[in-house]
């Protein structure tokens, strides 16, 4: 199946769950707007029947059949609201899981946030639960009250036509003076979202720097953008939507017009005149309703489409196969990679390759901009390579259950983010099936046990939107924490001592020490040498390639000996970052 068909399977499936609600809705829509027609055809009975008759019974009669009427089309439309409401409620609930996890792993890939799936499942949702469905159920009904009039007099009903014509071609109108500048409208209020979160995510450099006019100047320019878009598509659509509406009003005194001639002539009766303008306003609201709503309508079907577009960019992860339990073996075979997703993608990584065993620790190193922090979203599984293989006990991550392998992986990022929560909740990765024992076991392993005793309320301290309340190093032991629970079998940390002080360097030390007595698999991204100490291997990148790879003093030496050989030589060996790792090492031992 293409990418196209099983994402729009997928909100179809949702909608089809929903198919008895639609089909409830349609049957009371039927019925509410048969009854709609009791009040012409009472008006067609008092004027030409209790009128002529002067009979006083046959009024009290006709008066309380269309008041009873009147009350069961009441509790049908109140009905048909709340059917509405769940539908709506409903499928955002089947699909909110789906679209949360797409949108989460679109920003991991694309390194952006984009357009926001969550935002438009709600908009969705309020199209649904609001009068946009009831409209769209009543607008088929316009023909059938145009064909009751035609029934009263055919020089009624081809008004009537005509009108209801002249009413559709302004809906036509509305939609194209309004879509273009609605679509671009969405697309710059999202970017000005994006510096807003940006802002939000940076404000202590905003604040320092004197940065925060500047920021607000672009954000407000794109506001005002937005704003103008917004307007003239408003003030479009308010104009026609009020032509719209006189034109109605114009329409049903038409009616009664060439109703009264044709009453005049003894063509029909006055009751019938007053009912075809009854019956012509009724059959015209759906299509002014759809002209005063037409906002809602576009931008119900722009969040349709684009949640479409993000479950085929971002498709549903297959069933895999539960493989048993790794015990940490790596393999990089032939990997090429860049980021996923950009177009004229150059690659970042060329022809990787490398291997440890179970309980080994591979030290990265290399000049900035090496790829040494896009190798470690390969190992962890974050992105995946354009050709090559990244294994874990020689089953390729994508073979892997994602679920099932996220226990089995841990990884410290570059850019440590916690997430609003206690401590406690960080460190066992928001699961609710740990246990206290398991969170303090990984806490010691990470050497942060006593350091997390010191917060105000230990475990049950909140850390605060993205960890803000804590220290660099506090967040960075934290995340560390985080990435031993549950003894995962490897371990990818990048820089993971760049926020650390001496005393939580030397935990570090001990805590990839201990890992590996432990049998776990550990690759460091380093450029300080205390996460080098206990590296068993060593790989030097340069330029997206493997300089070197082999056992730390034997890689160290070629590094010293090709540094000290001319001074080409060491422009290229200080460039990797060996040598000078190299002589701080020597000079710690």
């Amino acid at each position: 199946m293409s990418k196209n068909r099983r994402g729009s399977s997928e909100l179809q499936a949702a909608f089809r769950s929903c198919s008895s609600g639609f089909f409830m809705t349609g049957v009371f829509s039927l019925v509410i707007n048969l009854l709609m027609l009791t009040g012409p055809l009472y008006m067609m009975l008092v004027y030409d029947r209790v009128l002529t008759s002067q009979s006083e019974n046959t009024l009290i009669s006709l008066s309380l059949l269309i008041a009873g009427l009147f009350v069961i089309m009441g509790l049908l439309s109140a009905v048909r609201s709340k059917i509405l409401v769940r539908v709506g409620s409903r499928i955002n609930l089947r699909l909110s899981e789906r679209v949360f996890e797409a949108q989460i792993k679109k920003s991991a890939l694309r390194g952006t946030r984009g357009q926001d799936g969550v935002r438009d499942l709600q908009t969705l949702r309020e199209f649904l639960s609001g009068t946009g469905p009831s409209t769209l159920f009543d607008a088929p009904w316009t023909p059938i009250y145009i064909g009751v009039v035609f029934l009263l007099d055919p020089l009624l009903g081809w008004v009537a036509t005509g009108g209801a014509v002249l009413l559709m071609l302004l809906a036509v109108i509305n939609e194209f003076v309004t879509r273009s500048n609605l679509a671009k409208a969405t697309r710059v209020l999202a970017e000005s979202n994006e510096i807003v979160a940006d802002g939000r995510s940076n404000a202590e450099v905003l604040s320092s720097m004197h940065m925060l006019p500047g920021i607000y100047r672009r954000w407000q320019k794109l506001q005002h953008s937005a704003l103008q878009l917004q307007s003239k598509a408003s003030d479009r659509s308010a104009s026609l939507s009020s032509m719209s509406r006189t034109f109605r009003l114009m329409l049903q005194s038409a009616i009664l017009g060439t109703g009264a001639y044709l009453a005049i002539n003894g063509e029909i009766s006055p009751g019938s005149m007053i009912a075809a303008s009854l019956i012509m306003g009724r059959g015209l609201a759906p299509v002014e309703q759809a002209i005063g709503s037409w906002r809602h309508f576009i931008a119900a079907r722009g969040a349709y489409r684009r949640t479409k577009e993000l479950l085929n960019e971002i498709p549903a992860v297959e069933q895999r196969t539960q493989l048993p339990a790794p015990k940490g073996k790596l393999s990089v075979e032939k990997m090429f990679a860049g980021i996923p997703g950009k177009d004229g993608n150059v690659l970042i990584l060329s022809n990787i390759s490398f291997h440890l065993n179970a309980g080994e620790a591979l030290a990265v190193i290399g000049p900035s901009a090496s790829g040494k922090s896009t190798l470690a979203r390969l190992l962890v599984g974050a992105w995946p390579p354009d050709h090559g293989h990244v294994r874990l006990d020689s089953a390729d991550l994508w073979q892997w259950d994602r679920e099932q392998l996220g226990h089995y992986i841990g990884y410290l990022p570059q850019d440590v983010e916690l997430f609003n929560g206690t401590v406690q909740e960080n460190i066992s990765r928001f699961s609710e099936e740990a246990d206290d024992s398991s969170v303090v076991a990984a806490a010691m392993n990470a050497g942060a046990h006593e350091m997390i005793l010191g917060l105000p309320d230990g475990y049950n301290t909140m850390v605060g939107t993205g960890g803000r309340l804590l220290s660099g190093g506090q967040r960075q032991r934290i995340a560390l924490a985080r990435a031993l629970f549950g003894d995962p079998a490897l371990v990818v940390l990048d820089e993971p001592n760049a926020s650390l002080d001496a005393v939580g360097e030397e935990a570090l030390s001990q805590t990839i020490k201990r890992m590996k007595e432990r049998g776990q698999t550990v690759v460091v991204i380093a450029h300080r040498p205390s996460a080098v100490t206990q590296a068993d291997k060593v790989l030097v990148l340069d330029g997206g390639k493997v300089a070197a790879f082999g056992p730390k003093a034997q890689v160290f030496a070629a590094l010293a000996d090709r540094a000290a050989g001319d001074s080409k030589t060491v422009k290229s060996g200080n460039a990797l970052g060996g040598p000078r790792i190299v002589s701080q090492q020597r000079r710690a031992s």
